[in-house]
This record gives C-alpha cells, sequence and structure tokens, in this order.
C-alpha cells in the first residue's frame, strides 16, 4: 500500500529520487494572485487528496480492530498467497512505520509496515495480501505494472523540470518553453494514471485470493474490500490532482497567449 498517497515512494523503489510537490503544484508563486486556476483546479483536488488520506487512515483504523478468525497475521497471509502463487523466491521483511507497505521489484522483497507485519486484524491481512498482489503481477508480466516502470524516469524527470519550464515559458512569452513543459509533465500524468489499474487489479487478486485459500470469511472480505476500496481513492485523488495541475499550465498557457 505504500505510504498513502505517497507515490514517490513508488518512484523510489525504482531507483530514482522524485518530489511530489511538482505533480501538485510546482512554481505556483508566479503570480498567486492572478492565477485563478490554482485556487479552482489544483486547491480543491488537493483537499480531495487530503480526504482521500483521511479516510483510509479512518477505514484502517477501525478494521485493524476487527481479528480475524482464522488467526492468520499479515506476514502469514502473505507468505501463503506467495507460496501458493510459486514465488518463495521472494522474501518479506518488516519495514518501520504506518501504512509504509510495499513490494520492491528490485530485490523482490515484500516489506510489512509495523501495523501490518505481526498484526492478525482484516485490516492488516487486506494490506498484505494487496502488497503480495504486486509481487505476482511482477512475476507475471502484468502489462500496466510494465507500462508504469518503463514510465519511473518519465515521471520523475517531467514532474520535477516540467510545470517550471512551463510556468517560465509564460512569464518570458517562449511558446516552446511552455509546450515542451506541458509535454514532459503529461509524461508525468500518464504514470498517475496507469497506477490507476495496477492498484485496483492488486486490490482485486488480493480478495480473489485471500477467499480462494480460506484466510478470511464471507463477511470478513467485506471489511477488507472497504480497506482497499478506501485505499484505492487516494490513487484516483493522486491523479485527478496531477490533472489538475496539468490543464492548469494549459489554460495559464492559454490566457497567456490570448493577451500577447
Amino acid at each position: 500500500m505504500m505510504p498513502i498517497i505517497n507515490l514517490s515512494a513508488v518512484l523510489s523503489l525504482y531507483g530514482q529520487s522524485y518530489s511530489q510537490q511538482g505533480f501538485l503544484g510546482g512554481a505556483t508563486g508566479m503570480m498567486m494572485g492572478f492565477d485563478i486556476w490554482y485556487f479552482i483546479l489544483v486547491i480543491p483536488a488537493l483537499l480531495l487528496s487530503l480526504f482521500a488520506s483521511a479516510k483510509v487512515k479512518s477505514t484502517f483504523a477501525k478494521y485493524s480492530g476487527m481479528t480475524a478468525q482464522s488467526g492468520y497475521t499479515g506476514v502469514r497471509a502473505a507468505r501463503r498467497i506467495l507460496d501458493q502463487n510459486g514465488l518463495q523466491q521472494v522474501t518479506i521483511e518488516g519495514v518501520k512505520g504506518h501504512l509504509t507497505d510495499h513490494f520492491d521489484p528490485r530485490t523482490n522483497v515484500l516489506r510489512l509496515s509495523e501495523s501490518t507485519y505481526g498484526d492478525n486484524s482484516i485490516a492488516a491481512i487486506g494490506v498484505a495480501a494487496h502488497e503480495a498482489g504486486h509481487a505476482i503481477q511482477h512475476a507475471t508480466g502484468y502489462v500496466p505494472n510494465k507500462i508504469r516502470g518503463a514510465l519511473v524516469p518519465v515521471a520523475q524527470f517531467g514532474s520535477s523540470i516540467g510545470p517550471y519550464m512551463a510556468i517560465f515559458g509564460i512569464i518570458l512569452q517562449l511558446s516552446f518553453l511552455i509546450q515542451l513543459g506541458i509535454i514532459l509533465f503529461f509524461g508525468a500524468f500518464l504514470f498517475y494514471l496507469i497506477t490507476l489499474p495496477v492498484e485496483f487489479n492488486a486490490s482485486s487478486r488480493a480478495l480473489r485470493l485471500l477467499e480462494e485459500q480460506g484466510i478470511l470469511g464471507d463477511a470478513e472480505l467485506k471489511s477488507a474490500r472497504k480497506v482497499l476500496s478506501a485505499a484505492a481513492m487516494t490513487y484516483v485523488a493522486s491523479a485527478l490532482s496531477a490533472f489538475a495541475s496539468l490543464l492548469r499550465l494549459i489554460l495559464l498557457s492559454r490566457g497567456r497567449n490570448g493577451r500577447r
């Protein structure tokens, strides 16, 4: 699941250094009083992201208090799912933090947070199974996951350089600089977009495998689905935030061109 809504952690798993600030409105200091699109587009998207993050934390906390009847812990559930799918080579490690769970494709290691690893709650098992789903995606060559991996360098460069390039192009009235910045940022937006099917698929795999292997009962599966659905909303909010920032740059560039 990773730090929820923090896709910079996804990028770092592929060996990239990345600043999420670029996605969420880099160079917003430019004429803030006249940048109406920042208030119309970007701020509402950021508020949605904050709401989604709060929602997943509250949902996880709620179902962390419900113990699974099977007695499985997060680590046991993940290990069984991995083994049943022929992934004995994937190791599981504990990692500090809350909801910092992630699968590292570089080292083939699934890392579970302190709130997931040894916990036998429905929430912990759901999150652990979700991350096991990512490991299965990697092993089976799930196409959207491969595309996302290929987009990592594009996202890293486009998010950190694109917005500033577009804003400076608007200030200096250099059309080629504006267009290049928007194109670069569009590449970063694609990373957010392709992340959606990757996350949805990992959750659907997790729920199916938890049911097939009898790790959670029917009523417990409904609760786990609520946890994973809340997490999915954070990724939707992230994609909308990226789209809002991209649209803002496009509208700013058109407004500047219209006044020339």
